[in-house]
């Protein structure tokens, strides 16, 4: 049946032949909110016996949204609109560019691949899940090894030039090869190295804190991360806050975004820098334009991206001095035992830096190494070089080459994660990737806001959300994401402002601090 065009939208999509695509795409629309509502239950409040079938509900939608992409009709429009590419607009092109590359990866992975790997995802996760609260790899080990080969004939069809680990890469960062990561690591870590050492020698930053024995009232907890979300500026009307084993955001429209913590009873920085990084990924959604609604462009422009606004919010914003000072009185009137300290001794401890086995709760100066690791591992295995059952010997290994420490139990290493129980290589260089965007994006908003600081100290965080808003947020997937980068910041993906800002914030800042 051939698609009826969409209304046209003036500015946005006036094209017959796009508007006919929007159409076209909107079942395929529905079917990813389906598929976002069916992902977050399964981490909130699915039992745990109801895995099974859950993933085989979400094999057969997969195969079908597969089907959906290549359907011969969707492939006629595709290559009309291409035909016309010079007289589209902005908007028009990014919507051919983003579904040419749905429909090429329909294409080069077979149906029954595409199958068998939403098949295996809710029994991985409920198998990864026992595995970690045992510590016993053994038990995920048989689901790490069909994870790797699934993904390893995922690269196979898909192509790639280069290292195979190319083809998963592009998968979560349209156009990231292994090249530009290794780049990227080459720039940062001898630096953070460097940094740390001198970190760890002027005992500024603390490597512990009475406040991580300080045990808190969760009903009070939670109270408190919700307060402050307010302050940050979150919708509730347009968005929820419930509890999940690994803290993420899920968006199923615009006006519907999800987000997750957990509560460990105390160390309370952990569930409140979880909630604000959280609170990053979210806004990105919510801040989409509205006329993107709905259609291909919806969603932000990739993983890496995604991840520097909720990086930027997080550690620029949320573990900042001005922030410390901010919310301390929310936290006192809450938590109670925050009274004890001065907002100094707050910001110290939410900058604590000590070499941690676990990558959610490693600072900023350590972070990065922790995705090495996991760089390092996924490459070798999807080339080959490493089988599934060497990888924790591997994986403790580079812990104790990077940070000097070995992990207890696989609970502390390989298991930690939930990204390979969920099929996902190639998402986990995206963590550092963000984590760069995010410093180059500091220097575009003090340029834009010069007096960023007080404004966070005051809690004037409108202009902040809408400066990232223009600059980002609102092109959803419009623009690749290099090139929304250079848009944004005004130049190329450039790692030497990482560097800077660690340099700043550790070397610098403190001094100014004490004075």
């Amino acid at each position: 049946m051939e698609a009826r065009p969409a209304e046209p939208v003036p500015g946005y999509f006036e094209d017959e032949t796009v508007r006919a695509l929007l159409a076209k795409t909107r079942p395929l629309w529905a079917l990813g909110h389906a598929e976002a509502l069916m992902g977050w239950d399964n981490e909130t409040y699915m039992p745990r016996a109801g895995a099974a079938f859950r993933g085989l509900a979400a094999a057969e939608i997969a195969t079908l949204r597969q089907r959906m992409l290549l359907d011969p009709e969707l492939a006629r429009l595709l290559e009309e609109a291409q035909s016309k590419l010079d007289s589209l607009n902005v908007y028009e092109r990014g919507l051919v560019r983003v579904l040419s590359r749905e429909v090429r990866i329909a294409r080069s992975i077979p149906p029954e691949l595409t199958w068998e790997k939403a098949r295996i995802q809710p029994e991985a996760l409920a198998a990864w899940r026992e595995a970690r609260a045992r510590g016993d790899f053994a038990r995920f080990r048989p689901f790490l090894e069909r994870i790797v080969d699934i993904n390893r004939r995922i690269a196979e069809h898909l192509g790639y030039e280069g290292h195979p680990y190319n083809a998963l890469l592009d998968l979560y960062e349209e156009g990231l090869t292994v090249d530009v990561m290794d780049g990227v690591f080459d720039t940062i870590l001898p630096e953070s190295r460097r940094v740390l050492e001198r970190v760890r020698g002027d005992g500024f930053y603390p490597d512990s804190h009475p406040l991580e024995e300080a045990e808190y009232d969760r009903a009070a907890m939670e109270e408190a991360n919700r307060r402050i979300l307010t302050l940050l500026g979150f919708p509730w009307e347009r968005g929820r806050l419930d509890v999940s084993a690994h803290p993420f955001t899920i968006a199923l429209s615009v006006d519907d975004v999800r987000i997750t913590t957990r509560y460990e009873g105390r160390d309370f920085r952990r569930t409140l820098t979880a909630v604000i990084h959280e609170f990053g990924h979210a806004l990105y959604e919510l801040q989409v334009d509205r006329n993107l609604a709905a259609t291909p462009l919806q969603g932000g422009a990739s993983m890496g991206v995604h991840e520097s606004q909720s990086r930027f919010w997080e550690n620029i914003v949320g573990r900042s001095p001005w922030f410390a000072r901010a919310v301390k009185g929310v936290l006192d009137e809450l938590l109670g035992f925050t009274r004890r300290y001065s907002w100094l001794e707050l910001y110290r401890y939410l900058n604590i830096v000590r070499p941690d086995t676990i990558r959610v709760e490693a600072d900023e100066l350590t972070y990065n190494f922790h995705i090495h690791v996991r760089y390092t591992i996924e490459k070798a295995l999807i080339a080959g070089e490493l089988e599934a059952g060497e990888a924790p010997q591997v994986w403790d290994d580079l812990m104790e080459k990077h940070l000097g420490i070995r992990p207890r139990s696989p609970s502390e290493g390989i298991l930690q994660d939930i990204h390979w129980a969920m099929g996902a290589m190639g998402y986990f260089p995206t963590y550092t990737l963000g984590n760069v965007i995010a410093a180059q994006m500091r220097r575009m908003i003090l340029e834009r806001l010069p007096d960023f600081p007080e404004r966070v100290e005051r809690l004037d965080l409108a202009p902040v959300r809408e400066a990232l808003g223009e600059a980002v947020h609102r092109w959803g997937s419009t623009l690749p994401p290099q090139e929304l980068v250079e848009r944004a910041t005004g130049e190329p993906l450039n790692p030497e402002h990482f560097n800077e800002y660690i340099r700043w914030k550790y070397l610098q800042l403190p001094g100014e601090l004490e004075a």
